[in-house]
């Protein structure tokens, strides 16, 4: 089977988490990264042992042979970089925010067509593996045929400090949208991947730390294409009692006419039928990298995609309308 050249563009925060999946993928080789700050690019090649690193974007791409590249850098860069890639015809996963608004999400989009490449969201929730879990219970109607609600409720109790968000990413604090811009958008696109697409939504928005620009608490209301009701409960302010909120992000509840789908936030699953006890779900999943291993799991559907030339879940395109919904949200507060 071929084997995929990749570059990768960005070593902030969130990239060492891409770095180490990217070594664990088959069929790929990571040949260069490029970062501004050359001293972060040389310790990612020290760290992972990656050929060659640059410092300006446009000279790695000149140099390198490369079939893909991974743009892991804030969401104002996106469309410059993906516009530099596709030019030269490599295809493209791009972290999300995909871009700071739709109009430049459509320009990006755009760049399939222009330039004959393929470009998928870096949308890493829904591969998850209790999300995965979940979408297969509710495929075999596990709780029945018709779903009535799907809630979350989080509390990453990551922003009620003054140095809120501290030193992992401390740009949370400037950022005039926040929560929903940020983290919402993730539950918007698992709500979706779960139960189909949403055709309404009502919120109220509010900033609890005064101490940050955008919103930290959502409450949102979502009405469903099949009748389902959902509602996000997501606050990054107050605490929850987990050992690390950070795995699953959140309780769920899935109700249907036959019992309850539940996930616990520490990855536990249960299904409680009508007149029956809660039972817990066996299944597995590996609590490494990030988020029960599904920056992995992202990549190598990607990867994946890519060599069978099949379509990508989070595919631009597609991921235009999880952008939609997130306007809709702030417009409807």
């Amino acid at each position: 089977m071929k084997k995929l050249r990749g570059i990768c563009a960005g070593a902030g925060y969130f990239s060492q988490f891409h770095y180490e999946a990217w070594k664990r993928i088959p069929n790929v080789d990571i040949v260069a990264i490029c970062d501004q700050d050359e001293e972060k690019a040389k310790q990612i090649v020290a760290q992972y042992g990656f050929p060659n690193f640059y410092y300006d974007i446009e000279t790695m791409l000149q140099k390198e042979q490369a079939d893909f590249i991974d743009i892991i850098t804030p969401p104002n860069t996106h469309l410059a970089l993906c516009g530099l890639a596709a030019k030269r015809g490599l295809d493209i996963i791009c972290q999300k925010p995909l871009a700071p608004t739709i109009t430049e999400a459509k320009q990006i989009d755009a760049l399939q067509t222009t330039y004959g490449v393929r470009i998928m969201v870096h949308e890493n929730f829904r591969f998850q593996p209790w999300h995965r879990e979940l979408k297969k219970l509710l495929l075999n109607r596990a709780i029945g045929e018709t779903i009535f609600t799907i809630n979350v409720r989080m509390r990453m109790g990551d922003g009620w400090q003054e140095d809120a968000y501290m030193n992992r990413q401390p740009y949370f604090r400037e950022m005039e949208r926040l929560l929903i811009y940020e983290t919402g958008i993730h539950f918007v696109d698992v709500f979706r991947y779960l139960v189909g697409e949403i055709t309404s939504v009502n919120a109220k928005l509010k900033t609890l730390n005064t101490n940050i620009k955008g919103e930290d608490f959502a409450w949102v209301n979502f009405e469903f294409e099949n009748g389902t009701l959902g509602f996000l409960d997501a606050n990054r302010y107050n605490e929850s009692t987990a050992e690390n909120p950070r795995l699953t992000f959140g309780y769920w509840q899935i109700d249907g006419n036959k019992g309850s789908l539940r996930l616990y936030e520490d990855g536990k699953i249960t299904i409680q039928k009508l007149g029956g006890t809660e039972m817990e779900h066996p299944y597995t999943f590996e609590d490494k990298n990030f988020a029960g291993d599904c920056v992995y799991h992202t990549q190598l559907h990607f990867v994946e995609a890519l060599l069978a030339n099949e379509e990508f879940e989070t595919g631009a395109s597609d991921y235009l309308k999880n952008l939609k919904i997130q306007d809709a949200i702030y417009d409807n507060n």
